[in-house]
């Protein structure tokens, strides 16, 4: 084998080695976006609906503790986030990339003389690594923003609401105008021990603008009132990362586009409810002095698929029943 093609094999297994480790690195960024608490259910995977059939991220980031819901020993727990000699992230996959490349030319040389070929492997892989680059930064500008990003928003309880409500009824659901949305909401076989009103899910999408309307206008005072102590404190630290980069979210056009309930329960004098909400925004970051963009599409507006769970207090009356409170936002897992 001639030394151009003993190069270009390295090159090439550089390469896949470094954007094997990206996706991996890059699939841990993304399941770091769920957070909040579902009580009991917490590390529990919510039921699948027509809005979310696929596999919910489990809760990366909670102050429920694992021996305190049920059957804990018996759930994987997800893995924590790999560290490395390099690093994580792009920069650390590609010197392991590198690494691999250069060990196999050691291994195809004549002892240390093999060392003399990792000049030109890096040569080589210079160009493509740029090409790399550029794909992994247009791949991660047209993904949804996980939630660990935020419950990104759009048309708070200040700004505009849509100009149609969400259609919260289950695609397995005939459309009919003798249905009630509360009902046609609820897939067959889902659990709901609470009895959920049409009044609960106009909540749910209400909720959906106002706390990504407070992200986006960085209004603490929305963000407590709307959601549990944990979820404000996850939610104002990501303010605060904002601030210290220099930068500000900043979505509108916010609209849902389909939701429905995966389940709803009863814990002590708390009701938890998680539904699935598929909804469209135009998320962009921008620079917190020029304005200037900094990520994201001003031009298009995408859509993403999140599961959000709310919890409520239900204060016992003097005749045994009970006045329900506000629903608050508990929760966030991406689907």
């Amino acid at each position: 084998m001639s030394m151009f093609r003993k190069r270009t094999v390295l090159a090439a297994l550089a390469v896949a080695g470094a954007l094997t480790l990206v996706a991996a690195d890059h699939a841990e960024a993304r399941r770091a976006g769920s957070i909040g608490s579902r009580g009991t259910r917490t590390y529990q995977t919510p039921a699948a609906t027509p809005t979310a059939p696929g596999t919910v991220a489990p809760v990366q980031r909670s102050t429920t503790s694992p021996q305190t819901a049920p059957s804990a020993a018996a759930r994987p727990q997800a893995a924590a986030p790999r560290s490395s000699m390099f690093g994580n992230g792009f920069a650390g996959s590609l010197m392991r990339g590198l690494l691999i490349g250069g060990l196999i030319g050691m291994l195809m040389g004549q002892g240390l003389g093999g060392l003399a070929g990792i000049l030109g492997l890096l040569l080589q892989v210079g160009l493509v690594v740029g090409g790399v680059m550029l794909i992994m930064r247009l791949l991660r500008r047209s993904q949804p923003v996980p939630a660990a990003a935020g419950a990104r928003g759009g048309a708070g309880s200040g700004g505009p609401r849509p100009a149609a409500p969400g259609d919260w009824r289950a695609a397995s659901v005939p459309p009919a105008a003798s249905v009630p949305p509360a009902a046609s909401a609820r897939t067959p076989g889902v659990q709901d021990e609470i009895g959920l009103a049409a009044a609960d899910f106009d909540a749910f999408e209400r909720l959906l603008g106002i706390i990504q309307g407070a992200v986006s206008r960085e209004d603490q005072a929305e963000l407590r009132a709307n959601t549990t102590p944990e979820m404000f404190g996850y939610l104002a630290d990501e303010l605060r990362e904002n601030a210290e980069r220099g930068v500000r979210n900043d979505v509108s056009d916010v609209k849902l586009l389909q939701g429905d309930l995966a389940e709803a329960w009863r814990e002590g004098n708390r009701e938890y409810a998680t539904v699935a909400m598929r909804y469209a925004s135009r998320d962009v970051m921008l620079d917190r002095k020029s304005g200037q963009l900094v990520s994201g599409d001003a031009t298009g507006v995408g859509e993403s698929t999140e599961v959000w769970t709310f919890v409520r207090d239900r204060v016992a009356g003097p005749t045994g029943g009970g006045a329900a409170g506000l629903w608050r936002l508990s929760a966030i897992q991406g689907a």
